[in-house]
């Protein structure tokens, strides 16, 4: 890059005085040859060139260009619309454009966007009450991401450990799960083919063992191994309710009423991921509401602001006053924007009734895929999932993002989870008619893969 060139010169000049001893002194001047920038380019057309030529390709992305949103349905540039029940990936709760939101942010950016938490920060601490009155909680920390809430969930369990003199602490996960893209975060993800190249003469980060997700007894003899080895103490069991990238498969009462006596037995803490099926996505507010156990630290993000940038770990008891002043830390984390857009989302949820709608929404959209599923036996299979976090089998001759992509020529967004499911994961807000949308479009997705034969 060459748009500003300097030249800069040091001088040292070293004097000796009988009187005054030894004396340096430096003189650093510097000029500015060139400093002409380029400004910003502001053309939505130029878009896809500039992604192939200044954009890192970590995506594989869709051939569409979105120009803006409402409620459920996003436009694009070339003047088609789509129905969204993709979200941003679970985290636009309220849609788009949505007025609470949008006043919300208007009115924060009006005041003051972005103080140190070296400071108080009113909207903080209200969203911190609110997590804290509407769940298990006693305390709660604020960050940027559902990535950066999962690695201070585990930073807690390993101090934690530590406090109880654990000097190599084990953690805890399932298989398939997913918890982020940062190391630790990673390595919890127990998915090979994400540490692939990221790993150190083949290890990740060390301190983690996966186990079957809602398999009881393998739990059971994972921490059995950990409680006979005297090197070794269990930190922390950490697991979505829900998972997601996983396939859509909820947690099992029985296997996290396990998890649960299991941490207390050895001390240690039960970790719930929240990232994508809390703040109401599943009909509860928490997703492990639904499973009538009360972990010690959970997590948010993705919905947690309506898409703004925000996430949280939340924990109870012993866990909330194991941080302290110095122990961890985010700059932008509890920012007053973000935490204006997490109230937003909050009041939103309680006077609009939204878990009222995602469970009657759910059903509907239940229902209508099962009906599909009877229709075209030969294309989908089991139903799965909670609230609005749904996934439909895609059988065997046919992938995920094979339908995903037929569905978006219909003028529906979804997402796969994994290879063979394919994910819907609406606005909160959605209503009867546009589940009715929805299903009649993916109908036609299907349809055209089934070639006639159901």
């Amino acid at each position: 890059m060459k748009l500003i060139a300097f030249s800069a010169c040091l001088t040292l000049a070293t004097a000796f005085s009988p009187g005054n001893g030894q004396r340096l002194s430096s003189e650093l001047s510097a000029t500015v040859e060139n400093a002409s920038l380029i400004a910003p380019v502001i053309d939505a057309t130029a878009t896809s060139s500039i992604y192939d030529s200044n954009v890192q390709t970590t995506y594989g992305r869709y051939p569409l260009t979105i120009a803006s949103g409402k409620g459920c349905k996003l436009f694009t540039t070339d003047g088609k619309d789509y129905l969204d029940f993709v979200s941003g990936i679970a985290t636009c709760a309220l849609g788009h454009a949505h007025p609470k939101l949008t006043e919300a942010i208007d009115n924060q950016m009006k005041t003051v966007h972005h103080v140190s938490n070296l400071y108080y920060i009113p909207a903080q601490a209200q969203l911190a009450k609110w997590l804290c009155d509407n769940s298990c909680a006693d305390k709660a920390f604020f960050c940027n991401s559902g990535a950066e809430a999962n690695e201070a969930a585990i930073k807690c369990a390993r101090k934690h450990a530590s406090n109880r003199g654990i000097t190599k602490p084990v953690i805890i996960t399932a298989k398939q799960s997913f918890h982020g893209r940062t190391l630790a975060a990673l390595t919890a993800t127990s998915q090979p083919k994400y540490h692939k190249g990221f790993s150190y003469g083949g290890e990740m980060v060390q301190g983690f063992e996966s186990i079957e997700y809602n398999n009881s007894e393998e739990l059971k003899a994972a921490v059995a191994k950990i409680a006979a080895d005297p090197e070794r103490g269990l930190a922390a069991i950490m697991m979505e309710p829900l998972q997601g990238e996983g396939g859509i498969i909820p947690g099992t009462v029985e296997f996290f009423a396990t998890a649960r006596k299991l941490a207390d037995e050895q001390g240690a803490l039960l970790i719930c991921d929240e990232v994508q099926a809390g703040m109401g996505r599943t009909g509860s507010l928490w997703g492990h509401q639904n499973l009538d156990v009360e972990p010690d630290i959970f997590t948010s993000a993705k919905a947690l602001g309506g898409g703004v940038p925000i996430g949280a770990m939340m924990a109870r008891g012993d866990a909330a006053s194991v941080f302290q002043p110095g122990d961890h830390a985010s700059t932008y984390g509890g920012n007053p924007l973000a935490c204006a857009a997490g109230l937003a989302v909050a009041t939103a949820i309680c006077e609009d009734n939204l878990l009222e709608n995602v469970q009657e929404r759910s059903k509907q959209l239940t229902d209508g895929l099962e009906a599909l599923a009877t229709k075209y036996p030969n294309v989908l299979g089991e139903v799965r999932g909670w609230g609005l976090l749904k996934g439909i089998v895609v059988k065997e001759g046919f992938t995920a993002g094979e339908i995903v992509g037929d569905a978006m020529k219909e003028g529906l967004l979804l997402v796969p989870a994994g290879p063979s499911v394919a994910r819907f994961v609406p606005p909160l807000i959605v209503s009867e008619a546009e589940i009715d949308e929805a299903l009649a479009k993916f109908e036609a997705a299907v349809a055209a893969n089934a070639g006639g034969e159901n």
